[in-house]
């Protein structure tokens, strides 16, 4: 009788040691890097030539058309500084070198001086801020069209999917 307790007891505690290595405690599930390997293993194991595979296709080329556009636009940002630091440059090149030529007694030549390099000055003005904006336009352009492509080919992906069902 005595070994008839025994055993029941060992199979009551083997049992319950098997439920929880099959239900793992909160504090298990709280942690994701403790359930690392068993997740990496489940994942390995899928399936993915189903559906899950060309869903997560589908989302790797979204992120590669993100990163892309992503970069066109960095891209078109530092064109657009560069070629900003360029037209300061150049303009304060231009004042130095009308400030040395202006003649240093005759204040009305001076002042018909400055005034044309005034003039000169905002018509370049005028025109670099033109230059940037279609710069910056190009830039932002060429990144869209990156998206829009790749929106089009989610589309053409989702048609294909319908006209089979």
């Amino acid at each position: 009788m005595v070994t008839a307790k025994k055993a029941a007891a060992k199979k009551t505690t083997a049992s319950s040691s098997s439920s929880k290595a099959a239900a793992p405690n909160a504090a298990d599930m709280l942690n994701p890097l403790k359930n690392l390997k068993g997740m990496t293993d489940r994942l390995q194991n899928l399936n993915l030539t189903s559906g899950a595979g060309k869903l997560l296709d589908s989302g790797r080329k979204d992120l590669e058309a993100l990163m892309q556009a992503n970069e066109k636009s960095y891209q078109g940002l530092q064109t657009v500084v560069q070629r900003q630091t360029e037209m300061i440059k150049s303009a304060i090149s231009e004042w130095q070198t009308a400030a040395k030529e202006m003649p240093g007694k005759d204040a009305k030549a001076n002042l018909a001086k400055l005034d044309e390099l005034g003039r000169q000055s905002f018509q370049c003005a005028i025109d670099d801020i033109k230059e940037l904006a279609n710069l910056a336009a190009k830039s932002q352009a060429d990144a869209f069209d990156v998206v829009r492509q790749r929106i089009q080919a989610n589309v053409d992906e989702v048609t294909k999917l319908l006209q089979r069902k």
